[in-house]
């Protein structure tokens, strides 16, 4: 009778254990932070796929792309959709390099950059549970265009919608006349925007970049027309000038915009 009620007691307690582990489990769970996804809105640009990594990203098919504001943002989808080039989309997803910065990096880029860990974790968190050569496959093609252009966004999209119902701009809306003014002139009037930005994993060590722009006749950047891989990591959305005129009458200027990068610490 005492061993039968002994071991009456050890199956209790493992019991009462086992399911303490499982509610930890289950709060630890819980408390884990849901997978932010973004939303971006813009015109959806479709051109050749240049090489099999170009057409690897949009299931073999074009290069896809959203225009919103000043960047474009290159789309990566892991099966074929159907769309309308230069209509209004939305996509939801997640932005490659943003997420591969947030998981980070001890080593400071030092390896490479990005590491073929974080590509494939990043892949999981858009599209969740696939085979594994599949994943591996989609990381691969990830890294390998992260790699080549780390400044021009990938977004993995879990979502790709036409937007309906919103007014459209005139294809043939005549375009205000540009000027030229020199980088010192355009410095002085500048009324907000940052001179010093930390340097990205890609280009630790940081540097100068000096960056051709278009300013619109709002005062902000319009247009980028350089391809230095630094000054397409620039916030120009942060930017802001006095709305520039010639003569009475609303123009945009053409100038160059100089931002420091700090090395990494």
């Amino acid at each position: 009778m005492r061993l039968t009620a002994m071991l009456a007691v050890v199956v209790v307690l493992v019991a009462a254990g086992l399911s303490g582990c499982s509610s930890d489990k289950d709060s630890k769970d819980a408390k884990k932070p849901a997978i932010t996804l973004h939303r971006l809105k813009g015109t959806l640009l479709a051109v050749p796929a240049a090489t099999g990594t170009d057409a690897a990203l949009n299931a073999g098919g074009e290069s896809l792309y959203i225009r919103n504001g000043v960047r474009r943002y290159r789309l990566f989808l892991k099966a074929p959709v159907e769309y309308t080039p230069n209509s209004e989309y939305e996509a939801e997803g997640i932005l490659a390099q943003k997420a591969i910065d947030e998981i980070g990096d001890p080593d400071k880029g030092k390896r490479g950059y990005p590491l073929a860990a974080s590509c494939l974790r990043v892949i999981r968190m858009a599209w969740g549970s696939q085979a594994m050569d599949v994943a591996d496959s989609h990381a691969s093609v990830l890294r390998a265009q992260v790699s080549r252009y780390p400044a021009r966004s990938i977004f993995l999209v879990t979502k790709l919608t036409p937007v309906t119902g919103e007014e459209k701009k005139a294809d043939d809306e005549k375009e205000l006349p540009a000027v030229t003014a020199p980088a010192e002139k355009q410095s002085t009037v500048k009324l907000a925007g940052p001179a010093t930005l930390p340097a990205p994993l890609w280009a630790a060590d940081g540097g100068v970049a000096k960056c051709k722009v278009i300013i619109d006749e709002k005062g902000k950047i319009g247009e980028l027309e350089t391809g230095a891989q630094l000054c397409e990591a620039v916030p120009w959305d942060e930017f802001r000038y006095p709305p520039p005129t010639q003569g009475g009458r609303p123009v945009r200027v053409k100038t160059e915009v100089e931002v420091k990068f700090e090395a990494q610490k």
